[in-house]
């Protein structure tokens, strides 16, 4: 097993400690295991949540917790998530941070134009308006700044609006997202939060987009579990690959060193954390 999206209390949202994390995801069998912590420059100001980064203590945790627990079967690896946005600025903040000799970067987008996705981005606006401007603004800011190796929960703004809309609208700017991230050797990951947000049967990616990224000639794919607790780790491995499987896939992405390879998909028993079954109806208008 390979989890490459988790955790830890360096993240403002968690408060596990790294070796916590790390023990278990040895425990359970996983080979390669990276640790990917929030940092989202200029985050909106938020009493709980600032999702900044102690880059000093977080690189030195980790190259302390990979000489504890690193063995021939067993790698963590240092990485991060950084929160995407399009101003300048923001954009000069993420290309300093990549500078860093991490193993993996996953982009994602917290918030659109300094707006928190998960409630103010999209309060005052229809389901169908907001889907439109979130695509837009990933294509516009990934012209900019592309200096990750998968763009995460590509759509995460499904996890909050009131319902889904068709997509047959967004196909277009979709297909120009997948297309540029092709292009640069960028990838998507399999994000199983989707189950732990109640999404019901919608994924992240989508069946769209997964279908249209495979169609389009895309090949590189990581698992990420997005786990913020050791019991998450790895949270429906074996029906992710089943799923990238159905679509043609054949082999899933690990990264080192930012340098991507391709291991062969294997379907075997997971480990017990995995088997939760939290499947509700999709969210309807």
């Amino acid at each position: 097993m390979y989890d490459y999206h988790t955790h830890s209390s360096f993240s403002d949202d968690c408060s596990i400690p790294m070796e916590k994390m790390v023990q278990t995801a040895k425990d359970m069998g996983v080979r390669m295991y990276a640790v990917t912590d929030h940092y989202d420059p200029d985050y909106p100001a938020d009493e709980q949540f600032a999702f900044n980064l102690d880059f000093e203590n977080y690189h030195r945790k980790q190259n302390l917790v990979q000489e504890l627990y690193n063995t021939k079967d067993f790698k963590m690896l240092k990485g991060i998530e950084i929160g995407l946005q399009a101003g300048d600025e923001t954009i000069q903040k993420c290309t300093e941070t990549v500078k860093y000799p991490y193993d993996f970067v996953i982009g994602s987008f917290h918030c659109i134009d300094y707006k928190d996705i998960w409630k103010p981005f999209h309060e005052n606006m229809t389901p169908e308006k907001a889907t439109g401007i979130y695509y837009e603004y990933i294509l516009e800011t990934i012209n900019k700044f592309s200096d990750f190796n998968v763009l995460g929960h590509i759509n995460a703004l499904d996890r909050y609006i009131p319902y889904i809309p068709d997509f047959t609208p967004y196909r277009e700017i979709v297909s120009e997202i997948l297309k540029l991230l092709i292009s640069r050797d960028k990838g998507l990951e399999i994000n199983t939060s989707s189950f732990r947000y109640n999404m019901g049967n919608l994924t992240m990616p989508s069946d769209e987009i997964l279908k249209m990224y495979r169609e389009l000639g895309g090949t590189i794919i990581t698992f990420g579990s997005d786990s913020h607790f050791p019991e998450h780790i790895c949270y429906r491995y074996d029906w992710a690959m089943e799923y990238l499987k159905s679509f043609g896939f054949k082999t899933l992405t690990v990264f080192e060193n930012r340098a991507p390879e391709f291991v062969n998909i294997k379907i075997g028993k997971t480990a017990p954390y995995c088997n939760i079954d939290c499947l509700k109806p999709l969210r309807k208008k």
